[in-house]
């Protein structure tokens, strides 16, 4: 309708629209407002007004369309002449043709049977001009045939070729503009590692669109095409260009676009002088690059650089991981703030470090942060916020007060003059070693007198070391030692692409040092590595040849010498190749003759069955093995090994002189890609011996291992569908295992817990099957508690244990069987009775749990004794026999003992060696530091601290210190340091007011764990914090003075308090007033009004 735009009746409309909401703001404010008596006359009169304005409208509106027709008329003939834009239509030669000539072509692909192609091709026909304005060829093409072959399956579709690289439009072709904004943007432009050649009009809308583009300018195509590419600006363009697309991801992924054009008039208008030439449009502001462009990680550096320094407000930029490690990569000077956006913390440590950005980027120190806790894990960091300094890559974490902006400054000057070995992580180390960087490692202790010692004769060799291209780094981390095998330190490690050399000189002698990594550098040959060091080259790199030999033997030794000859080509395709001479190591993968070859490929092995001598064909062998997917053949020794430390694995058991068996294992190739996706590991067997200790009695036979729990398939191996699905299906959901007789007699030999389902021979639908279905509901629970639930049909094994009748349920604690009387259909009712504390206790036995267990068991119960030990220990196992001997007093007396053996558990409950003895009284612990073949005074011992209540400020670990901060409200902390000459006295004074903070509902302990406590940033001992539910205040007082201590710690409490209170009063007092105020007519009650903004209200009336 043409009223619709006619501007007086839309003006008149508007005010109508503001008088009649004044109008009824006024007449709505209730009774303490003045309101305005309007006369009838006054309304007539508008009334009539508003009638004339309407009515003009249309006149107007009438007369604009006449001469809007009238000029329609006119021109109509004319633009009938006009050719309206239409897309070309192409064969598929023209098309192959066009390609090849231009560099951006667009194809709409139709087909005669579509029913909406010429409505989509309507609406992208109004773009055809653009396109050509952009110098982007737009065609149409009917050909069902070629478009298969470019992956379009459905009509319509849009392709758009990029130097013939085809890109397909996943949007709403009906939507022109879109496609338009498609075709011309930088992104589908994007081609991996090169830079795309644009035209000037898509140049200006990139830059206008992009915050950060990069262009090099070269001289146009047709001068420098056939005899004109050896002109020298020419020949320099090609260069510069082969150089800086070395990094053109990099450069996307910081968020710095980059492409090339050949347009020498542009760039006399730039007046950029001789070309290529490079510009940085930052906010579409050009820079001019003024060095040399085949250094390209100079360039980088540069376009880094000028990105930051071109934002509009001065903050530190936000990354992502990807673009950090990209940095990380090419910054020589980097500093990481590692922060929590939701933190207060961290934003008030970023608002301090914003102040020193600019001072960095004047000293060449490039700022960024990232809000990423898993890229924080990955280097190591725990807890936010955490500052870590990259100088050509080496990480150093700054460990004074985040806080102070000056002294974090200070320290990073001091870092760019400074010339010392870096601290690192065990993370940041294993990141080092991934990346294969050749580092010299100084494995240390910095309470060690030799250590130190050795670390300021090393010094003097760290600039020599990074002229040879080693990286120098130290680490204090004895747990990571025992990693690689190394038993004492100082020791130093030289790695190059990965794999480990122990330096057996004097490394107080730094000269000699020096000329051993120099010798390192020049050495063409494959080197030598012990167990542990092979374990730890398996367990991080991917592909890794490892020839097991004999020193002594002449067969060995020429093997190596052709092995030798391959060694470079290996590097090459990034296997790394190590060679080890231990007997014992290789009788652990079942590798009895030597010299063998195997290749493991992510830990599995690929043992090697060709000529040894021919380093041609194992060198062909190692790349194919490489590049394809293969399920690799194993022995008896390397499944066990596999099993051990594989959570998910699958073994087939088979014959290779069968003709089915080979047709199965050639259809379980199909499968073998998905099941690396899905983490699952499939090897294959030809052991007879090695299947049938596995009860399997015919072959082939597929067994899948979960957490070295083993099920069977029962189905058709030849459908490798079904098979991948079964796979996965045991991976991802709660199922009982279905075991042999043979593997459950290993689980019960092997396991402390293990519930058995015998269910006898069992068809689907039986009541059976359907209480197993029940039961499958419990399995997770179970796994929790680390309890094995499996089921078997096989009844040999449950005759032998009296079991007459199936269904029937057995739990077997420490090998010895409890029969379930109860309903098996109540499958709730099961889960209580195996989990109940009467029925886990076995009699005379200490009982073994796992992590998860233990952490129940201190939870739920007030007087724990656990025994930590590692198993096979000899040592360990003399102790049990002893401590077993008052495992019944301690039960007596309402004391749980257990053991655990778990990996890792030193580590994780902070324990001084093993075997260790603790008693936990309500979750805190005492170590037990006597004579552990001595029961009887341990026995004593424990129950002295069961009886007597403890007169002193309890000691706890940095496990229990981590839950109670969690968990309690009121919490006092002492920290201090065994090397703290004052604290003892201090302590001493403080446990006399141990009694006075109970009272008052705060828990006081004590903890001797520095790593905690500079995570709060304390760093000088002794120090008190005080714990309000999770967040920590200092005490800044007098420690000696144990009433004042008292009476702040009350007073922090007091606040806590008057707080809670100050906060319920104003719940109360809102709440009192909306019960007591009435809301008159004509009023809105607006809870958001009452709640954030002050209101005037009414007098209240009470009711």
């Amino acid at each position: 309708m043409s009223t619709a735009n006619d501007g007086s009746a839309v003006r008149f409309g508007r005010w109508w629209w503001c008088w009649r909401r004044r109008r009824r703001s006024t007449t709505t404010r209730g009774p303490t407002m003045p309101t305005t008596m309007y006369h009838p006359r006054t309304i007539i009169l508008l009334s009539v007004l508003a009638l004339i304005s309407v009515l003009l409208g249309h006149v107007d509106a009438a007369a604009r369309t006449k001469a809007e027709e009238s000029a329609s008329s006119r021109g109509s003939a004319g633009r009938q002449k006009e050719a309206e834009p239409v897309i070309e239509e192409v064969t598929a030669k023209q098309l192959e043709r066009l390609l090849n000539e231009k560099d951006f072509v667009a194809v709409y692909w139709y087909a005669r049977s579509c029913t909406t192609c010429d409505k989509v091709l309507a609406e992208l026909e109004k773009i055809d001009d653009d396109t050509d304005h952009f110098g982007v060829d737009f065609v149409k093409i009917n050909d069902k045939r070629l478009a298969k072959q470019y992956g379009i399956k459905n009509f319509p579709a849009l392709t758009y070729f990029r130097e013939k690289e085809p890109i397909i439009y996943d949007g709403d072709l009906m939507d022109e503009e879109n496609v338009l904004d498609f075709l011309t943007s930088l992104e589908a432009m994007d081609l991996p590692d090169r830079i795309e050649e644009v035209n000037a009009k898509i140049l200006s809308k990139i830059v206008e669109e992009t915050d950060f583009v990069a262009v090099l300018f070269c001289p146009n195509t047709e001068r420098c095409a056939g005899i004109g590419s050896n002109k020298p600006d020419c020949k320099k363009c090609l260069k510069a260009l082969q150089e800086l697309e070395n990094i053109d991801d990099e450069a996307d992924q910081l968020g710095i676009g980059f492409v090339k054009i050949a347009d020498e008039e542009l760039a006399d208008e730039y007046n950029l002088g001789p070309l290529p030439a490079l510009v940085y449009y930052r906010h579409q502001i050009p820079i001019i690059y003024e060095h040399e462009l085949s250094r390209e990680e100079d360039v980088l550096e540069w376009l880094v650089a000028n990105k930051s320094t071109g934002d509009e407000e001065d903050v530190i930029e936000d990354v992502t991981a990807k673009t950090l490690n990209t940095l990380i990569g090419n910054i020589d000077n980097l500093v990481v703030l590692f922060y929590d956006h939701g933190d207060e913390d961290s934003m008030q440590v970023l608002n301090e470090l914003e102040k020193i950005d600019d001072d960095c980027d004047k000293h060449g120190i490039q700022f960024v942060k990232i809000d990423d806790e898993k890229a924080a894990e990955e280097f190591g960091i725990d807890d936010l916020p955490a500052i870590v300094y990259f100088e050509k890559q080496i990480p150093n974490v700054y460990d004074g007060d985040v806080e102070d902006e000056d002294e974090i400054l200070e320290w990073l000057l001091s870092q760019l003059e400074k010339d010392e070995i870096e601290d690192v992580t065990d993370e940041m180390l294993d990141r080092l070693i991934k990346d294969g960087k050749t580092i010299a490692v100084l494995f240390y202790d910095n309470n060690d007198r030799k250590s130190q010692k050795v670390l300021n004769e090393l010094e003097n060799i760290d600039d020599e070391c990074d002229q040879l291209g080693v990286t120098f780094v130290k680490i204090d981390n004895a747990e990571e030692a025992k990693e690689y095998g190394i038993q004492k330190v100082p020791t130093m490690l030289y790695f190059e692409k990965g794999i480990p050399m122990v330096y057996e000189g004097n490394l107080e002698d730094e000269e000699k040092v020096l000329k051993w990594l120099e010798q390192q550098q020049k050495a063409d040959q494959i080197e030598d590595v012990t167990d542990e060091m092979l374990d730890m080259v398996i367990d991080k790199m991917p592909h890794v040849a490892v020839l097991f030999y004999d020193k002594d033997q002449k067969k060995s030794q020429k093997v190596l010498n052709e092995l030798e000859n391959i060694d470079d080509d290996c590097d090459q395709h990034n296997i790394a190749f190590v060679k080890i001479g231990d007997l014992d190591e290789a009788k652990e993968y079942g590798i009895d003759t030597l010299p063998t070859l195997v290749l493991f490929e992510r830990k599995i092995p690929h043992i090697y069955d060709g000529d040894l001598m021919n380093e041609d064909q194992i060198l062909g062998w190692l790349l194919h093995q490489k590049k394809h997917s293969e399920i690799p053949e194993v022995t008896d020794e390397m499944v066990e090994k596999l099993v051990e430390t594989s959570p998910y694995i699958a073994v087939l058991f088979y014959d290779k002189d069968d003709k089915q068996d080979m047709r199965i294992l050639n259809e379980l190739e199909n499968i073998d890609d998905e099941l690396e996706k899905e983490g699952i590991v499939i090897v294959r067997i030809d052991n007879d011996a090695e299947a049938k200790e596995y009860g399997i009695d015919h072959l082939p036979t597929l067994v899948y291992f979960e957490d070295k729990i083993p099920a069977i398939y029962e189905g058709d191996l030849l459908n490798e569908d079904e098979v991948l699905e079964w796979l996965i299906e045991q991976k991802n959901s709660a199922t009982i295992e279905e075991v042999t007789d043979e593997i459950l007699t290993d689980l019960i030999e092997d396991h402390e817990y293990v519930v058995v389902y015998f269910s006898g021979s069992c068809d689907e639908g039986e009541k059976c099957d359907n209480i197993l279905e029940d039961l499958e509901n419990i399995d997770d629970e179970l796994d929790e508690t680390g309890i094995i639930f499996v089921t078997t049909e096989d009844i040999t094994l449950a005759k032998k244990y009296g079991i007459k009748h199936f269904p029937t349920l057995a739990f077997f604690r420490n090998k010895d069987p409890l029969i379930y009387n109860g309903d098996l259909d109540d499958e709730d009712e099961v889960l209580s009775w195996i989990t109940d504390e009467d029925t886990l206790e076995i009699p005379g036995k200490i009982e073994e749990v796992n992590a998860r267990m233990l952490e129940n068991i201190l939870d739920e119960n007030d007087y724990v004794v656990v025994f930590f030990y590692k198993e096979g220990d000899k040592k360990s196992q003399k102790i049990l026999l002893e401590l077993e001997n008052i495992d019944d007093e301690c039960e007596e007396k309402e004391i749980d003992f257990v053991k655990i053996s778990d990996e890792g558990i030193e580590k994780e409950y902070d324990l001084p060696g093993l075997p260790a003895l603790a008693f936990y009284r309500h979750k805190f612990r005492q170590i037990y530091s006597g004579d552990m073949m001595h029961e009887e005074e341990i026995l004593e011992w424990v129950l002295e601290l069961r009886t007597t209540t403890p007169d002193v400020i309890e000691s706890v670990d940095r496990k229990t210190l981590q839950v109670l901060i969690n968990d309690v409200e009121h919490l006092a902390v002492f920290f201090y340091d065994d090397k703290c000459e004052t604290c003892a006295d201090i302590l001493e004074e403080l446990e006399t007011i141990d009694d006075d903070t109970d009272k008052h509902g705060i828990q006081f302990v004590k903890s001797n764990d520095a790593k905690l406590a500079a995570e709060i940033g304390v760093f000088s001992f002794p120090a008190l914090v005080y714990y309000e539910t999770g967040v920590p205040i200092m005490y800044d007082g007098n420690l000696k003075n144990e009433d004042r201590v008292l009476e702040w710690l009350i007073e922090q409490k007091s606040k806590e308090i008057s707080r809670m209170m100050i906060i319920i009063t104003g719940v109360l007092f809102f709440v009192t007033l909306i019960s007591v105020v009435t809301i008159p007519p004509g009023y809105e009650y607006n809870t958001r009004a009452v709640l954030i903004t002050p209101i005037t209200l009414p007098p209240p009336r009470l009711l």
